[in-house]
């Protein structure tokens, strides 16, 4: 009887044994299978961000082939950085079983890559918009010029039908107005790469009823591709209703009689001139008040 219950208690150890360690077998089993799923699951999700780094890196430097400049040194910095693209990409292109270390590695520098290139399309933006707009400006400042000459053209015209008005009448003119290039001992010049400055002569004409004292000369000069010449954008001066840019301005005493000027523009330390035909334009009292044009070759 007591060697019966003995061997109930073994057969009942024994059993309990077996069933951990079949527990412990189907736990290892699944532990085994689920850890090879994630690691097959870890392996595809490494390559699908693999293979999108690579696709980035293609569009990249692909996009580096449009951005261009009219500035060469930002050019060379472009094409510098789409050199590191195309060196990551064929990196990464070399891989064949990436880690989650490089993958994040590569992912840092695809974003860096990234800042950089959308920099240099803001900065080439701005470069575009800034061009785009000096283009306008000059566009509305000949257009707003050219306005201004018909509506005097047209004060002329009544002019000889009516008696003129005060304010007409005390309107000065620039008589005799020449404008030449002369090189830096002041002999006349047409080679552009002999000219130092541009030289402007005319008389300021006698006017009785013109305001007598200090007046401001202003002189615009426009190369023949319509760029006005200028050293400041703060140079700019009241003209009628708008206030426009001008090349260079001397202040003369006027006292009603013919007064002799001499205007000259200094192009040292700026671009050589260009040939073709240059249109010298002077104002005074915010009126223009003559019109000229000399030649370069």
């Amino acid at each position: 009887m007591e060697n019966n219950e003995k061997n109930t208690s073994k057969d009942k150890r024994n059993n309990l044994i077996v069933i951990i360690l079949s527990v412990l077998l189907v736990a290892l089993a699944i532990l085994f299978f689920w850890q090879r799923s994630s690691y097959r699951t870890d392996a595809v999700l490494i390559r699908a961000e693999k293979d999108s780094i690579a696709s980035e890196l293609t569009r990249m430097a692909s996009g580096y082939d449009s951005l261009r400049s009219e500035n060469d040194s930002l050019n060379q910095t472009i094409s510098y950085a789409q050199t590191k693209v195309k060196d990551l990409l064929s990196e990464v292109g070399q891989v064949k079983n990436a880690s989650y270390q490089q993958i994040t590695k590569y992912r840092e520098e695809v974003t860096t890559l990234r800042n950089i290139m959308r920099n240099y399309i803001i900065q080439i933006d701005s470069l575009n918009q800034k061009n785009q707009r000096l283009m306008d400006e000059n566009s509305n400042v000949k257009q707003q010029v050219t306005e201004v000459k018909s509506a005097n053209q047209q004060l002329e015209e009544e002019k000889k039908k009516l008696e003129q008005t005060v304010t007409l009448a005390a309107q000065l003119e620039a008589i005799d107005l020449k404008a030449v290039g002369i090189n830096d001992r002041g002999k006349e010049q047409v080679k552009a790469n002999k000219i130092d400055k541009v030289k402007i002569d005319f008389i300021l004409s006698k006017n009785l009823t013109a305001k007598r004292g200090a007046k401001n000369i202003y002189a615009r000069i426009q190369r023949p591709d319509q760029i006005l010449l200028m050293k400041s954008d703060k140079d700019i001066f009241k003209f009628e209703d708008m206030k426009i840019p001008y090349s260079v301005m001397r202040e003369v005493e006027y006292e009603g009689s013919d007064v002799p000027v001499s205007i000259y523009w200094d192009n040292a330390n700026e671009s050589p001139l260009i040939s073709g035909k240059y249109t010298v334009d002077v104002f005074a009292d915010g009126r223009n008040i003559g019109t000229t044009v000399f030649e370069v070759k």
